[in-house]
């Protein structure tokens, strides 16, 4: 299924009346009638006075917009919606600001920025604190000095450090960890979530030294004599590792670091979110705590299928197109690489800078074998699970592609039928111009990660992939020129959920430096909007009941203090949100200042 393309919205071509609602509403009354004992059916909250994006493309704009019972009653002209008004109704003038669907965040990790809450916040400027291995150290020293978790259960993490804004141009090592302390297990990881540096304790218990093999898909970094472990632990090594020292949090502090996640997302205006990479933990304890009522939002996860030991559960009611409480399972996740920032994810053409003992002609390495990814896929079509599949470099989307193309062969010939798939392409970021017609072809829809542009692009240039390569990172022109619908996320934890930096990034794709990074890979903002609301919606199978302001669908809004289609550009990231409302409940209220 393709979705139509978009028109860009010329703010000039807008007529929204701005009356004040009291004179508003007395003189339609007049007019029309309207009055308490209306024909159509009441309506318990009206919006109007501002700027109102549909994001349906047969009525972008309209006047006012009617809400009963969590639903979306009436779009369209003042005189039309405040027919629904009685005596009961709440009336509120948006006073020039802006209504939007509620956003989705298309792939995030909700534990992660819960764990994010309470964990060492490491990031660089303009997010944090961290821009030299000392400033690290001494971070951690806080954390430890003061964070409950680590008294109560005996290690300390931190997350978000990374070595492309590092004064020193490198990760940290076990060394310098084992000087913040030696009697607790530090972990820090860095912030493509893909990568973690360890200190000597936590790599004790864990079992790791000189002996020990590098696992198949990851990588065991090594000092100067080649064996004894630095520290750093890349993509599966590190999966394995972190997985083990998390601790097992007490229900009330797992409901709390839960909370604090969701409360991030909220106060960006983000109505649906991801648990983007479940394991086994995750997928036991998230429906426990929707069925609790914990959950504002709606949270939607893939289980990481290569790491799940218990399948069963896949096949029970949780797998599913409808949310129990706010919460379901809608597919599974493969990660075929790992990141460009951190240099492990697959390339067709070696990294200008190669890691630390890696030689000029490295290029990464894939997460799995493509026998071992056709099995999942295979798997996945014969139960119809939707599929999700990490891959960053070229070389892992010619993985995708190769194993989609035997996929469908061998469905056919098993006389699989033909499903409605929407098998997703998670990042992107380095898809090729060639690669553009098989995703169209084999029907991958895909999710991009323009966030790059802004927090790694000077590093893309300089030390990953060169500037001819790094101008076409996250090529949502290329998709938007071939009428290709498309998603953009913020990947979070890895950047902060932040949903006017993740539209600034599509349309500016300005770098750190303020260089322009692929002016040919601008969006207009109504496409970036499109990008976040509808073709979300329509990835995670929910178009007909989220992602655009029609009737009948649910009242899953979000106010901004402007209008992101009149603004100057520069000014896209400065916008705030001042209300998110899920189901026509608000769950999120900024404080008047």
């Amino acid at each position: 299924m393709r979705l139509a393309s978009m028109k860009n919205i010329q703010p000039r071509c807008r007529r929204i009346f701005r009356l004040k609602v009291g004179l508003l509403i007395g003189f339609l009354a007049l007019l029309s009638g309207c009055d308490s004992t209306s024909t159509h059916s009441p309506a318990d909250i009206i919006f109007t006075g501002g700027s109102i994006i549909t994001m349906d493309d047969q009525q972008p704009l309209v006047e006012a917009i009617a809400i009963s019972d969590g639903k979306i009653i009436r779009v369209g002209s003042s005189a039309e919606v405040l027919n629904h008004q009685t005596e009961t109704t709440e009336l509120i003038n948006l006073d020039q600001q802006a209504l939007l669907p509620g956003f989705f965040d298309a792939h995030s990790h909700l534990s992660g920025v819960g764990m994010q809450s309470i964990v060492a916040n490491l990031l660089p400027a303009p997010d944090g604190p961290v821009n030299t291995i000392a400033e690290l150290q001494q971070a951690m020293r806080d954390y430890i000095a003061h964070a409950p978790t680590v008294k109560a259960y005996g290690v300390a993490m931190g997350f978000n450090y990374d070595d492309s804004q590092l004064q020193e141009q490198r990760h940290p090592n076990r060394h310098e960890l084992d000087a913040i302390s030696t009697e607790i297990p530090i972990v820090v990881m860095h912030q493509s979530g893909h990568l973690g540096v360890y200190n000597s304790k936590a790599m004790d218990m864990l079992g790791i030294n000189a002996d020990s093999p590098d696992p198949n898909g990851g990588i065991i970094e090594r000092e100067a004599d080649g064996r004894t472990p630095s520290g750093v632990m890349q993509e599966n090594a590190h999966f394995k590792m972190i997985y083990q020292l998390v601790p097992k949090f007490s229900p009330e502090d797992y409901v709390a670091m839960m909370k604090a996640g969701e409360a991030t997302y909220t106060a960006n205006g983000f109505t649906t979110v991801q648990e983007g990479k479940a394991d086994i933990s995750a997928l036991n304890a998230l429906p426990t705590l929707a069925e609790k009522g914990v959950f504002a939002i709606d949270v939607v996860a893939y289980a990481d299928i290569a790491a799940l030991k218990d399948l069963a559960l896949l096949d029970g009611p949780l797998m599913s197109r409808d949310y129990q409480d706010g919460f379901r399972i809608a597919g599974i996740k493969l990660t075929f690489d790992g990141s460009p920032q951190g240099k492990t994810a697959w390339f067709t053409k070696p990294y200008v800078v190669p890691p630390p003992g890696q030689t000029d002609d490295y290029a990464g390495y894939p997460a799995m074998t493509d026998k071992q990814a056709l099995n999942w896929y295979q798997l996945a079509y014969q139960k119809n699970w939707q599929i999700m599949t990490h891959t960053n470099g070229d070389a892992a989307i010619d993985q995708l592609i190769r194993t989609i193309k035997a996929a469908n062969a061998d469905a056919e010939q098993q006389g699989i039928a033909n499903k409605d798939r929407r098998t997703v392409m998670i990042h992107g970021q380095f898809l090729r111009e060639d690669q553009v017609a098989d995703i169209e072809a084999l029907g991958i829809f895909p999710a991009l990660y323009p966030m790059h542009t802004f927090y790694w692009g000077d590093w893309h240039r300089s030390s990953v992939a060169g500037p001819e390569r790094a101008e076409n990172i996250s090529p949502t022109g290329w998709l938007a020129a071939k009428s290709i619908p498309f998603t953009i996320h913020s990947d979070a934890p890895v950047t902060y959920p932040n949903a006017m930096r993740i539209l600034d990034s599509a349309v500016n794709r300005t770098t750190r430096s303020g260089f322009i990074l692929g002016e040919q890979q601008r969006i207009d903002t109504y496409t970036a909007l499109k990008a976040m609301t509808i073709w979300p919606a329509y990835q995670h199978f929910e178009e007909q009941q989220k992602g655009s302001l029609a009737a009948g669908k649910l009242a899953d809004l979000v106010i901004l203090d402007k209008d992101p289609l009149q603004v100057p550009l520069a000014e896209l990231k400065n916008i705030q949100v001042m209300q998110t409302i899920k189901a026509g409940v608000t769950v999120f209220q900024r404080e008047s200042q």
